[in-house]
């Protein structure tokens, strides 16, 4: 299944998509008694899964406008940096200059604000002179579905509900700035998320593509099987000590091809534009001004 959050006649709810007739439904209008929002469809799936098939033919999802599938998340999205092969060797002399050496130890991991977050096609604000090196990074994101804590490996994508786009948008010099990198990833509008979340049963995001590109250039182009720590593994490090609830997520890491990267840098521009696609999902698409 794949699920939307959609503003439709002026009302935002999460709604049932099905893309390939280009339809959707509201759940509160397949659930009588539903009147949550995403995270809340996110808590009580494994409930109403059998009760979210459609009776009739859906609205016209050209009609409707996509939001981010969960528009205002209720932590901090956990993130991790360093996660793709060439990706670290690309940044090897900067970001992650001063990070243990040894890549595959342990996963770097930070946080972006849940204010953050914006939907597809919506305007991701460029900060003036606050900062001048604004990079983008293309990731698959986990949506958790069922509450865990010391989470290992082997039961991991149990805990799994859906996976969706993110764009890790970066204040470079901010990031480099700081010793934490929270900063330079929580800017207002810094995290381009969508366009749906597709249920785990319906995506092996263990062996997906993930592509960008800037302007209709290509930029990023790799497999979640070049991860340098899988997704088992990411859950499992993420809950250690920690509960993860259901609707936290948690952005995997980008693969090399970041404008930090490139000789010389090439980082965004008023007007420019980032598309990403993820096979299995669809595409994520933001203008930058």
């Amino acid at each position: 299944m794949k699920f939307a959050t959609l503003k439709y006649l002026d009302n935002s709810s999460p709604c049932l998509v099905d893309t390939d007739k280009n339809q959707f439904w509201p759940i509160s209008d397949l659930i009588a008694d539903f009147n949550g929002d995403m995270n809340q469809l996110v808590s009580q799936y494994t409930v109403l899964r059998d009760r979210l098939t459609p009776v009739s033919p859906g609205l016209d999802l050209a009609k409707a406008t996509v939001l981010a599938p969960i528009p205002r998340p209720r932590r901090n999205l956990f993130c991790v940096g360093r996660n793709y092969h060439a990706h670290a060797r690309e940044l090897s002399d900067t970001v992650f200059r001063d990070s243990n050496k040894k890549a595959d130890s342990w996963p770097i991991v930070f946080t972006k604000v849940p204010e953050c977050v914006i939907g597809p096609d919506q305007t991701v604000v460029l900060p003036g002179t606050i900062s001048t090196q604004i990079d983008y990074e293309a990731e698959l994101a986990i949506i958790i579905g069922k509450e865990g804590k010391n989470i290992s490996r082997e039961n991991a994508l149990a805990h799994v509900f859906g996976y969706t786009i993110v764009n890790d948008v970066t204040a470079r010099d901010i990031q480099m700035r700081h010793q934490q990198w929270d900063l330079g990833k929580s800017f207002d509008t810094f995290c381009p998320m969508g366009p749906w979340i597709v249920t785990a049963d319906e995506l092996d995001a263990t062996n997906t593509r993930v592509r960008c590109w800037v302007n209709e250039q290509l930029r990023q182009d790799a497999f979640t099987t070049d991860l340098i720590f899988d997704l088992p593994t990411l859950i499992e490090t993420c809950s250690r000590g920690i509960t993860l609830y259901p609707g936290d997520i948690i952005a995997t890491g980008t693969p090399a091809g970041v404008g930090m990267g490139m000789t010389p840098p090439q980082y965004l521009r008023s007007a420019d534009v980032v598309r990403i696609q993820i096979d299995g999902i669809g595409e994520l698409s933001n203008p930058f001004g």
